[in-house]
């Protein structure tokens, strides 16, 4: 059994922001997000025997809506008298056979194997401690051991007299300990400390009081156990959360032309031979096939691009789908709903939105294509525009296969444009045309010769 207390009720004065600390991003998720998705992967073996409790305080509504209630009990600490009162605000709730493990929604990089190992040391007489060598402990708890090398005390640094301060090794706040040991430490703490707050920490020396021996693992880096208390800090942990995500991707096949300058905000999967340029952005969920080569400065979200398909460079593909060997960009923008078949062309300033391109149609040109079915092999010429919106509702047009829309027209919806029908450059079209028909809709010319240019006054 598993109760997870994640601490998540602190402000973030630091961060000098409105949004509380443990909701601001790294990688496109909240803080804190990144914390619970890795405690729930300790319970997917048995779920049923794991609790996840998340002790808020400020900004507590913006917490729930934002993180949402499926899986997680939420108790407030309406007071901020430290980590060792944020627990007791769940003691209750917490099972006494049950190891209790306790993480911090502003250390979002904790690995699971990390955790593995430190509630493996968990037993009746045992409890763990995540502990790490640092260079400059400055500002951590020191682990204070005795003689034989056995956790004696935590002490923080506003308490630690000059020797203590020496020490190299730091507490992390991560630990591990039986739900009924922890119980009976947390109403013997006291705020007697330079911060009149009540510290979890101490509960390491009233355990080895009780005969309980504090075993401590230790993270495979530092990265892992940083918190984010400012927004120096939250750029570091960002930095290096995507050069990990980049070197994943390129040891499984992705070309990076830079890999320092490649942004993922979500869960991406990429196929074989996808070459990415500098400055992409790929944010929510995002599938590539094999084959795509995508240019500089493309933003994708939550996207499925197919196989052979090339996005040019300052591109943007929103909730939109790419079938095999299609071509888009540069400066092209996809919006949700947009779907391209097989070989499709979106071209250079064209904007599409909740529309279909069909197999092997183009639309090469300074475009705005929306709420429109397109048939197959139909030609888009520049600047045409369909008129979707009265001000009030949105109407559909359908343009049928191998249809021919001339440059600068205008198709005022709800219309429809037949199989191989032609639409003469400049029309603005307000009626359906059949079948292989010709449409001109164009004010009748007039060239006035005894006209006067105007001239500066």
């Amino acid at each position: 059994m598993l109760d997870i207390v994640v601490l998540a009720a602190g402000k973030g004065t630091r961060m000098k922001s409105s949004l509380p600390k443990v909701l601001h991003p790294i990688a496109g998720l909240p803080l804190l997000s990144h914390v619970l998705n890795t405690a729930v992967s300790l319970g997917e073996q048995d779920s049923s025997d794991h609790q996840l409790h998340v002790v808020i305080g400020h900004g507590a509504d913006q917490i729930r809506q934002k993180i949402g209630s499926e899986g997680i009990r939420y108790c407030e600490q309406t007071e901020q008298l430290g980590t060792g009162h944020a627990v007791q605000q769940v003691a209750s709730l917490l099972r006494d056979e049950a190891i209790t493990l306790i993480l911090y929604g502003d250390v979002p990089l904790i690995r699971e194997a990390t955790l593995d190992k430190l509630i493996a040391t968990v037993s009746e007489e045992s409890m763990g401690l995540l502990t790490i060598e640092l260079e400059d402990p400055s500002g951590y708890g020191r682990i204070v051991k005795d003689a034989q090398g056995s956790v004696r005390a935590i002490v923080e640094q506003k308490d630690a007299n000059t020797e203590q301060l020496a020490l190299c090794e730091v507490n992390t706040g991560v630990m591990a300990v039986k739900g009924k040991h922890l119980k009976q430490w947390l109403p013997k703490l006291s705020n007697d400390n330079a911060q009149n707050e009540y510290y979890l920490t101490d509960i390491i020396s009233i355990a080895r009081r009780d005969g309980i021996e504090v075993i401590t693992e230790h993270p495979i880096d530092e990265m892992e156990v940083l918190g984010v208390n400012n927004r120096q800090q939250q750029a570091e942990l960002e930095r290096y959360l995507q050069e990990h995500i980049a070197t994943q991707l390129m040891t499984e096949g992705v070309s990076l032309l830079d890999p320092f300058r490649f942004d993922c905000r979500g869960n991406f999967e990429a196929g074989e031979d996808v070459v990415i340029d500098v400055n992409c952005v790929f944010e929510g969920d995002v599938t590539l096939g094999n084959n795509v080569h995508i240019g500089p400065n493309v933003c994708i979200t939550n996207s499925v691009v197919g196989d052979n398909v090339v996005i040019k460079a300052n591109s943007h593909l929103e909730d939109a789908v790419v079938r095999d060997n299609c071509e888009i960009g540069p400066f092209a923008r996809l919006r949700p709903g947009t779907e391209l078949a097989n070989g499709a062309k979106i071209g250079n300033f064209v904007e599409t939105k909740k529309s279909f391109i069909g197999e092997g149609s183009k639309v090469n040109h300074l475009s705005y294509i929306g709420d429109t079915t397109i048939g197959k092999k139909a030609n888009v010429g520049a600047g045409t525009i369909t008129c979707n919106y009265d001000g009030v509702n949105k109407f559909s047009t359908t343009i049928g296969d191998g249809a021919f829309i001339g440059s600068n027209s205008s198709l005022v919806a709800p219309v429809s444009i037949g199989d191989k029908a032609t639409v003469a450059a400049g029309s603005t079209i307000t009626k359906n045309i059949d079948t292989e028909e010709l449409a001109v809709a164009r004010g009748k010319q007039r060239n006035i010769s005894t006209w006067q240019r105007p001239v500066k006054k």
